[in-house]
């Protein structure tokens, strides 16, 4: 099986022994209440799907990701994994300390080893990440809306933070396992944060022509608020694939992180994640982890030429913008078609959600039946 990125597959769940021991210094602990995005690192740290990493990034790591898109020991590594607080909670803090890390319902959640604390600058990130300072940017705003200091260190989970769709929850290990037990070798991952239309099932199957196993992987952590709401999305994808997949070669499983809308940077952090999780090929397709017109449409392709396969170790599938061509009657590319752009339909999540919000039905060619059926009632409902 295709090893972990770095090598190992981290684990930096507590032990029971541990876990009691550390549940046993709260009280005498200095303790800071984290967002749920944080809480979402947290989870995907200790399980190892952002291994590497053992915890948030120090200085040295954090500058080095943002001027090079590598750790400072060289291993590709496109997105700073950060924890940020108030000066006002940072000046209580001393490196060393050992923090108890809770979530707003007051649950402890981990625990940081204080390796560092530092300031940082929000301008230099926004351009380095996200391309653009602007606030419109939904990467931006959280950014320039959160705490000006950042710790660092490692951390260690004592309990898992509330998972949604736990009957569709996997750490890497247990889909690593899953994929052994299923006999697939080469799996392709696809990360999506909207419902299955035409166009992706396109490519998923195009995929799964090449591999053994196709894991869909919807990312279902914090998302901006017009993006379709996951509860819904993963009712789709559960219609779609009971009608239109074979069922011993497709696996459906959440994944528990918070969206960055990082466009070029988040394709490849998405890509080295699902490496973790035991997948051999990823999907990038139009415009990956884009929003607005931040970046451009295959530049999340484009990106993968600054590393070299063996750094990156997951194969990617680069997929031309597909579309419904109405002479073809059938999907295709500009690499499959003949016919001219007014014989298509293209395809897109904005353009689902856009005919939703009117109160639309979008065309077959457009999304299956049984995903629009369920979108129109959801949003309905909703």
């Amino acid at each position: 099986m295709i090893e972990p990125h770095g090598g190992t597959l981290i684990n930096r769940i507590a032990d029971p022994a541990e876990k009691q021991r550390l549940l046993g210094m709260i009280g005498t602990l200095p303790e800071i209440q984290v967002s749920s995005r944080v809480l979402s690192d947290l989870e995907l740290i200790a399980t190892g799907a952002l291994s590497p990493l053992e915890g948030f990034v120090n200085r040295d790591d954090y500058y080095s990701i943002l001027n090079t898109m590598r750790l400072t020991d060289g291993t590709v590594w496109t997105l700073p994994i950060t924890l940020p607080v108030s000066r006002k909670i940072s000046s209580t803090l001393n490196t060393g300390d050992k923090i108890v890390l809770k979530g707003k319902d007051g649950t402890p959640y981990a625990v940081l080893d204080l390796e560092e604390k530092f300031e940082y600058d929000k301008e230099a990130e926004a351009l380095a990440i996200y391309k653009t300072s602007d606030r419109n940017h939904p990467g931006v705003r959280s950014l320039f809306e959160q705490p000006p200091i950042y710790l660092a260190g490692k951390v260690t989970l004592l309990n898992q933070p509330p998972v949604d769709f736990p009957g569709s929850y996997g750490t890497p290990a247990q889909l690593r396992e899953l994929f052994k037990e299923n006999g697939w070798n080469k799996i392709a991952a696809f990360q999506t944060r909207n419902p299955i239309h035409r166009a992706h099932e396109y490519l998923q199957k195009t995929a799964l022509e090449m591999v053994e196993g196709l894991l869909i992987h919807p990312l279902v952590g914090e998302t901006k608020k017009d993006d379709i709401p996951a509860d819904l999305r993963m009712e789709s994808y559960e219609a779609i694939l009971k009608h239109y997949y074979p069922k011993d070669r497709v696996h459906l499983s959440v994944f528990p992180a918070a969206m960055r809308y990082a466009g070029p940077r988040e394709a490849v952090f998405h890509a080295l994640v699902r490496k973790n999780y035991g997948c051999t090929h990823f999907i990038v397709g139009r415009d990956h982890a884009g929003v607005g017109d931040y970046y451009g449409t295959y530049e999340a392709q484009e990106i993968f030429n600054c590393f070299s396969p063996k750094e990156i170790g997951i194969e990617i599938l680069k997929f031309e913008h597909a579309f419904y061509c109405r002479t073809c009657k059938s999907m295709a590319t500009s690499k499959t078609c003949p016919h001219q752009r007014e014989d298509h339909i293209h395809l897109s999540g904005t353009k689902v959600r856009e005919m939703l919000r009117k109160g639309e039905n979008p065309p077959e060619e457009f999304s299956r039946k049984e995903v629009v059926h369920v979108l129109v009632k959801g949003m309905k409902d909703g």
